[in-house]
């Protein structure tokens, strides 16, 4: 079963890698928003203060060396997001953190388009364990 917000066509399999990891950027931040609000009643720039500490790179790939079991495909999508050339760096992080970041949200990105929200869930609650 397919579950998606839309219900347009789409194969992210032949999407690029750093067009996965857009669409993963805002899953992920949608993910870790729905978190903070779910564990309490905070005030929005409480709320926007402690998502920025979570969705920054550096955090991603903390969190994404967390994840120890992916499958093959996941692993080539990761692989490809993280090896995929860009052109920016933000300036806090390094770019082993940026590309690995890249790498995490082309994962979640390719896993949304799926409509594997099940297997999305599951690795994203390995990478907020302590």
């Amino acid at each position: 079963m397919t579950e998606r917000f839309l219900e347009e066509n789409c194969a992210p399999e032949q999407l690029s890698p750093l067009t996965l990891a857009f669409v993963g950027d805002g899953v992920y931040d949608l993910m870790v928003r729905e978190r903070l609000v779910c564990q309490a009643n905070r005030q929005a720039g409480k709320l926007h203060k402690l998502a920025v500490e979570q969705v920054k790179c550096q955090a991603q790939a903390q969190r994404m060396e967390k994840i120890l079991l992916l499958t093959e495909e996941e692993q080539s999508v990761y692989k490809r997001g993280r090896n995929a050339h860009t052109t920016h760096t933000p300036k806090n992080a390094t770019s082993a953190d940026y590309h690995s970041a890249t790498g995490m949200e082309a994962l979640f990105g390719y896993l949304y388009l799926k409509g594997r929200l099940k297997r999305l869930r599951e690795l994203f609650v390995l990478m907020c364990q302590e």
